[in-house]
């Protein structure tokens, strides 16, 4: 079993929440909880954020309001097979939003 993938956390501007598709997707947002992105890859994680934030198979939120990574969140986890990064991904962003996190997930 080859452990090469990991999820990540990155740190959204909390400006995201004036765009209306990020905020239908967060109704129970606690406000000043942080914003963040949940994802998941098979490159290293500072790699895969450089790649978000040069416009590289980006997701848009990251590359325009992305500010850093949040390894807190995610270090613990990593790394992992594919199929359990998946699994993580989405573990990883409804806990978060069960919080009280704005999430958007990858």
């Amino acid at each position: 079993m080859q452990l090469a993938h990991n999820v990540y956390v990155i740190e959204l501007d909390p400006a995201v929440l004036a765009d209306r598709r990020f905020r239908v997707r967060n109704p129970n947002y606690v406000d000043g909880m942080p914003c963040v992105y949940v994802g998941m890859t098979g490159l290293p994680v500072q790699e895969r954020f450089a790649n978000h934030r040069a416009g590289y198979k980006s997701n848009r939120y990251v590359r325009r309001y992305g500010r850093r990574l949040l390894p807190q969140l995610y270090e613990c986890f990593n790394p992992m097979p594919y199929a359990a990064a998946r699994q993580m991904e989405r573990e990883l962003a409804d806990e978060l939003q069960e919080k009280g996190y704005a999430v958007w997930q990858g």
